[in-house]
Formats: C-alpha cells, structure tokens, sequence
C-alpha cells in the first residue's frame, strides 16, 4: 500500500492537510487509530462531557502526579476517533490573540506573525454572524469550517456580558476580529445543530476525492532509509505492515502521540533513546519539551431562581433534549451552551489579555456532575501564559505503551499570583448588579475562601486542565538546538518528514486550541505542496491604548 503522502492521524490538522492534498489531486492515505464519530454523543453539541470520558473516543492519558498539585494525577484526554479531539473537545472557536502569533516568529518561526496567518484563519472559516453584529471584513465566508454563535436566550449568559460591561471592561461583537479584549458571544464549530469537528468539515469530503482513503491502524513508527522518512509501519489486523510514501510522511498525532512517535522512530534526546534500546537516527533535544497547557478553575455560585440548565440535569429533562435533538436539531442539545466569554488583562502593564472566561449557566464538572446546590452558574476561569513547561516521555519501546507526561503544572510563584488574581476578578464581575436578581451563596470556592493561604489550598485542590497540550516538538530556527520543525513544518534532520499539530506551537496562545490547530493543518499544506504562503494581511489588531497604566 503506497501513496504520495502519508498522514499520522485524522484529527484537527490532519484532516484539514488530507482534505487539501487531495482536493490539489495528490493521492493520500491517512492512518488512524480510533474509529467512528457516528451517533448522538459525539454530534449533539450538548453531549459533550460524554465522549471525552469515554475510553472508545479517548486515548485515556493522565499526567504524572503533578509535584505542585500534591501529587494529583490529572487527567489528559485525546480524540482516539476520526476527527481526533475536534470529536470530543467543548467545540469552542478561538483564533488567539494577534500577539500570541508575532510571539511565534519572534521564537523562530519566520512567516508566523498574525499577518501570515491570519489568511489561513479566513481561508478555513465558514462564519455566519446570523445577526449579532460580528467582524466580517476579519473572517472567512466560505471555508469547510462552519463557525456558529449559540442563541444565547439564558439571562444568565446575558447578565455574565452585562456585569463585564459594568465591571468596566468593554463589550465586544466579535473576540475573532479585531478586538479580542472585552466580552462577547462565544463562537462553536457547531453547523445545522450537530458538532462540525474536522471529520465532518474535512475529512469526509477530502474521502470523496478518489486518491485518499482512510487506513484503520497503530502508528507503530516512521520508516527512515538513508536519513529520509519512507514509510509508516502500522499494526492492523493482527499483523504489522509498512504503508509507503513516495512523496512525504507527515505527522498530525497530537501534541502527546506525535512526540512520542518521533521518539518510537529514533528522533528526540539521544540519551533516552538509549535509555529504551532505540536506534538514534536524529539527536533533537527538543523533542517531548516544552509541554504547555491550560488550567482553569470553576468558579460557581447558586442561583435564586430556576433559570439555570439545571431544569433538565434529571431523566425526563434528558430525555426531552435528546429527543427534540434528535428530531428538529435544535434545543438545549443543539449548543455547546458556552454561549458567553470575556477576555481580560490581569493587571496593568500587560500588554494583551492573559486570562480567559467560559461562562457556563449551570453548576456542573466537566464529567457532566452537577452541583448539589441545584441551580447555579459558574466561570471557567484561567491564565492564558503560564510560564511552567513539562515534558513528554517514553515509557517503553512498545508502540502501544503509554507515555509519560509531566505538565509541571504551577511551578513559579507567578502561576500562583495569576490564579489568585483570576479567582477575586471573577467574583468582582459576579457581584455586578447584572446578577443581582439571581445571585445566592457561592458554591466554591466558597465565601470563607479570601486569604492568599486559603485560595492557594483551594487552587491545589481544584484547578483543572482546559485540555489545550500543546508545544511538544516547537517549531523554529534550523540553528536552534531545541527546534524539532523549521518553518515549513518539516522536522530538522530528516529528510521527507513533517510534523503539524499542536506540537509545533512554540507557545500556547489564548484560548482554546481547536481553530490555531486547524490553521497549522491549512497552513502546513501549502508548504506541503509548495504553493507561495497567501499574501500577507494588513489588517491592525486592536491593542488597548493605556495598558501600561491600566487594568481594563
């Protein structure tokens, strides 16, 4: 089995590299492990705490007992579907922040600032404002990527903009325009009422082209001959084989999955490589480093009526919501119901937001377990530039062993400073007249929480992952000992091989990762095929004019 190119995984990039491969008329095999995304846990947008907890559409990883967090195993799902975590993640969209990109080539990544690639943000898109006043001459019209706003009818994710409004902070029509700092309506890769992951907005209509096809399998590793990748040798069916590449190998497997088969293939640290018997092929130090993500924490507060989605966390409330799902896809079902956000600075002097808020009208885990309290609310609050890093590491030579990963979550007083700050913000916006008529106690951290003391306890106990892994084999200069991947996504020292996911960020930009990750994929095709990048944008972001001096 050969084609021109080879592709590692169906996931957020992988799918939107095969669908422009082939649509260029390339012939392109792509290899996934994980199965189907049929049936209504994974398409009903309201569905979403079910896949990511479930061991058929998630690879089941969890942290090391992270030294910071006394010991706490966090847990690190990855899509193992086609689709990958844009099968199982919370359907948010969010470009970044213009800066986080200017960062990127800052670090080495030339042709990587927010004017390169904010074409290939616009060329994926297919947004529709329905009304509510966005940015359109900043997005994109007619892309694969559906980009929807939920109807937004709660009070509740009303009065959350409302009391960002009155806490001071501007109110804006569209964070994924030219202005990301204020508060604003969320956007959801949802379409027609269902999940528009990237199987269904790239890899089922790239499968129309008759020179790809989708191969069930394990990754086992890269195939190099003579310092050029050839092939990947899959395990399927019971039986190993090579599956060729004439053109190139390109890896799309995850931040967690794509190191790790690097490192299967003999390219990362020389001295692990020995350590579990693997043949050096290329000394990258870099790969497995550089692990980043974000934590965020529910901030939740009980509510004095029955407004909040509680009305439906009970068997004939679910059943309601399916079945008028199922039937018209429309209904409480039909949203991600993070219909609300707010991107802020933390202090002054910040030059561009570092914290973000999911606004959510029901106290509930992401395990889909609600507050006893009943009704409530919360904000999923967190930093947006931690500056711990982690790393990723083999367990064993054997493919389907487990990695290692260690995110070092909360390693600098600074991670610690920004988190106590995110919680007192929070509660300000929270106590604005806008909740008023809604507000009750607060569910947690709770009232007595204020001491620094007090909060850091809480943080230690309570902070979760966002799920956004990222940074693993960080792109960069071909002079930089650390970079795994130049700036056309190929990896240094190996000839014929490319990684592009989440991997190569050099740094974790703001907000959730789904939309830069699908944009690596559009991007990395072009100099897959060796097309000129699109022309540069023009077009100035937003920065706030006083931000040495002022907070908001």
């Amino acid at each position: 089995m050969a084609a021109d190119y080879v592709i590692v995984g169906a996931g957020s990039a992988g799918c939107a590299i095969a669908y422009r491969l082939a649509e260029a008329g390339k012939s392109v095999i792509v290899i996934e492990f994980g199965g189907s995304d049929a049936g209504p846990l994974i398409q009903m947008p309201g569905a979403l705490s079910y896949p990511m907890n479930m061991p058929l559409y998630d690879w089941g990883y969890q942290s090391e007992p992270e030294p910071h967090l006394g010991g706490r195993r966090l847990a690190t799902p990855r899509g193992k579907v086609i689709g990958g975590s844009s099968s199982i993640n919370g359907m948010v969209y969010v470009r970044g922040h213009a800066r986080d990109f200017d960062h990127w080539e800052e670090a080495g990544a030339r042709g990587w600032s927010y004017a390169d690639v904010l074409p290939y943000f616009k060329r994926q898109e297919a947004w529709n404002d329905r009304g509510h006043g966005g940015d359109p001459a900043w997005r994109g019209t007619d892309g694969p990527l559906h980009v929807t706003r939920g109807p937004r009818d709660n009070p509740l994710t009303r009065a959350f903009t409302e009391a960002g409004r009155q806490a001071g902070y501007p109110v804006i029509a569209d964070y994924n325009g030219e202005q990301q700092e204020g508060f604003a309506p969320f956007e959801m890769t949802v379409h027609k009422g269902r999940r528009w992951s990237t199987a269904n907005a790239y890899l089922r209509p790239a499968l129309r082209h008759q020179g790809c096809s989708l191969v069930r399998g394990l990754a086992r590793r890269v195939v190099i001959r003579e310092g050029r990748a050839t092939g990947v040798e899959v395990s399927r069916g019971g039986k190993t084989e090579i599956i060729e590449a004439r053109q190139e190998v390109i890896l799309a497997a995850s931040s967690i999955n794509s190191p790790k088969l690097l490192m299967l293939s003999g390219i990362g640290p020389a001295a692990h490589l020995a350590d579990h018997g693997i043949d050096l092929v290329a000394d990258r130090p870099g790969v497995g480093e550089n692990l980043q993500d974000h934590l965020e924490l529910y901030i939740q507060q009980a509510a004095t009526q029955p407004v909040s989605l509680f009305k439906y966390w009970n068997l004939a409330g679910k059943a309601y919501v399916g079945a008028r799902w199922l039937f018209t896809k429309s209904g409480p079902g039909a949203s991600n119901q993070f219909e609300s956000t707010g991107f802020i600075r933390s202090r002054a002097g910040v030059d561009y937001p570092d914290i973000q808020f999911h606004f959510l009208p029901i106290a509930v885990r992401y395990d889909g377990k609600a507050a006893a309290e009943g009704h409530g609310f919360q904000a999923h609050v967190g930093p947006m530039r931690s500056p711990s890093r982690g790393r990723v590491r083999l367990t064993s030579p054997d493919p389907a062993a487990k990695p290692s990963i260690l995110f070092n979550y909360m390693s600098t007083a600074q991670d610690w400073e920004d988190f106590r700050t995110c919680i007192r913000l929070t509660r300000e916006i929270f106590a604005q007249p806008a909740f008023d008529p809604y507000r009750g106690k607060e569910i947690q951290p709770g009232e007595a929480v204020q001491s620094d003391d007090e909060l850091d306890d809480f943080i230690r106990a309570h902070v979760e992952s966002a799920y956004h892994p990222c940074g693993t084999a960080r792109m960069g200069a071909v002079d930089d000992p650390m970079a795994v991947v130049d700036p056309e996504c190929r990896v240094i020292g190996v000839d014929g091989l490319r990684l592009a996911d989440s991997s190569i960020f050099p740094r974790i930009p703001n907000g959730n990762l789904n939309g830069p990750s699908i944009m690596v994929g559009e991007k990395a095709a072009d100099h897959i095929l060796g097309r000129a990048p699109l022309p540069r944008s023009n077009a100035v972001p937003w920065i706030h004019p006083d931000w040495q001096n002022a907070q908001r």
